[in-house]
């Protein structure tokens, strides 16, 4: 199995403002957002990364340089459509705090998948979108170089926590329940049975266990013996160096 690291951008001064950015061209990272994306790459310097896609929105090319300017040997880029902010509509440009009076802010709160916003897309189209392109993604990865290639989604809060949802196997009515905050990296694993939610909102921590086993190292066990789940939770990261569990 591959396994795709979700990066939410840093940020940015549409944030730091309570303002919903949406699409809006030219919202970039503030200097908090720029320090949030390094510490990111950072985290990831020591994992050879297979592909990093990107959202086309600024704030998240710009998170993807400094992922990008922390690897030893810079991997493919590609811009993906499918994992770009969601179509806020009419709401988009306008403050939370203003939003918060709006009918529609209770039902994307308590039941987002009836919501649709003017004149912008629905949150169960967007979840659609998202999961498909994270998933076709995920395939080809691991397709072109192995179970044990790792890649790196750079998308925005409510497309990641729309793919964690689907990952845990749930409605996208319980996905408010999930937090995914600036420049934190979340991690999915997926499996012919089921994806395996491996991390979330994570904002510290060495992703070294990331690291694929080397060439020719145990390739066949390790595909067969991370298909199923480990009864009783298995003994962690370090199993993969033995290929006994994911």
């Amino acid at each position: 199995m591959a396994t795709v690291v979700l990066l939410r951008h840093g940020r940015t001064t549409a944030n730091a403002t309570g303002v919903l950015a949406g699409r809006t061209p030219g919202v970039r990272l503030d200097d908090l957002g720029r320090g949030q994306a390094e510490r990111a790459g950072a985290r990831l310097a020591g994992v050879p990364l297979a592909r990093v896609v990107s959202s086309p929105l600024e704030r998240c090319k710009q998170t993807t340089r400094a992922v990008l300017a922390a690897q030893p040997t810079e991997p493919p880029l590609l811009t993906e459509r499918g994992i770009t902010e969601c179509d806020y509509g009419e709401w988009q440009g306008r403050t939370l705090k203003e939003l918060a009076k709006e009918k529609l802010w209770r039902t994307v709160q308590a039941q987002p998948s009836a919501a649709a916003f003017p004149g912008g897309e629905s949150m169960s189209a967007m979840q659609a979108r998202a999961v498909e392109a994270v998933r076709r993604h995920d395939a080809e990865v691991e397709s072109e170089h192995g179970p044990g290639a790792v890649w790196v989604a750079v998308s925005h809060g409510d497309i990641i926590k729309s793919v964690l949802a689907d990952a845990l196997g749930m409605h996208l009515d319980l996905f408010q329940r999930i937090s995914v905050d600036p420049a934190s990296l979340s991690i999915v694993r997926y499996s012919e049975q089921r994806p395996y939610v491996l991390a979330s909102n994570t904002h510290e921590g060495d992703l070294s266990w990331l690291a694929p086993p080397a060439k020719g190292r145990g390739r066949r066990s390790r595909r067969a013996a991370t298909t199923d789940a480990a009864v009783g939770g298995g003994a962690g990261p370090g199993e993969q160096r033995t290929g006994a569990h994911p």
